[in-house]
C-alpha cells in the first residue's frame, strides 16, 4: 500500500505457511524499480531479523511494528518518518475490509492460488479505481 494516497502497489497471494508473508515482503521488494531507498510499513509479524537484515541489504527501510527484544533499532525508529508510517500502516486493514466486503473476498468463489490470487488482484485493481475517484477533487 502507498501511504501518501492509501492505494494498492502490488498484490501477491500465497498458501498460508508460518514464513509465507515475509517471503512474499522480500518477493515484492525484489520488483521495486529504480535505486532511491523505500520505506516498508509491516505489523509485528514481520519484526524478524532475517527479514529485517535482506530488507536493509534491498535499500528499504523497515518501518516495522516492534516485539520485545525486536530487530528494528532507533536507527529506524528515532525518525519522524518512522512513527507516521506506524499510523498510516493501519489503513491497510482498510483495504482488506473492503476487499471483503465489497470485493467479494470473504468465501472466495474458486480454489487454487492461480486463480484465487488473481481474483485478489482483480479486486484490488477494482480497490483502487474506486480510492482514486474519491481522492480526485470534483471539478464543476
Amino acid at each position: 500500500m502507498d501511504h501518501r494516497h492509501g492505494l494498492v502497489v502490488n498484490t501477491r497471494l500465497t498458501q498460508a505457511s508460518g514464513r509465507a508473508e515475509p517471503e512474499a515482503a522480500l518477493a515484492m521488494v525484489e520488483e521495486i524499480a529504480g535505486f532511491g531507498r523505500v520505506t516498508l510499513g509491516a505489523d509485528k509479524g514481520y519484526d524478524q531479523k532475517e527479514l529485517v537484515r535482506e530488507l536493509r541489504e534491498h535499500r528499504v527501510t523497515p518501518h516495522v511494528a516492534q516485539k520485545p527484544n525486536s530487530a528494528i533499532d532507533r536507527r529506524t525508529t528515532r525518525r519522524p518518518g518512522y512513527l507516521l508510517s506506524q499510523r498510516r500502516r493501519k489503513r491497510v486493514e482498510e483495504i482488506f475490509g473492503w476487499l471483503k466486503t465489497v470485493g467479494g473476498l470473504r468465501k472466495t468463489r474458486y480454489r487454487g492460488v492461480a486463480r484465487v490470487g488473481w481474483t485478489f488482484t482483480f479486486a484490488a485493481t477494482a480497490y483502487n479505481l474506486v480510492r482514486m475517484r474519491n481522492l480526485n477533487p470534483v471539478v464543476t
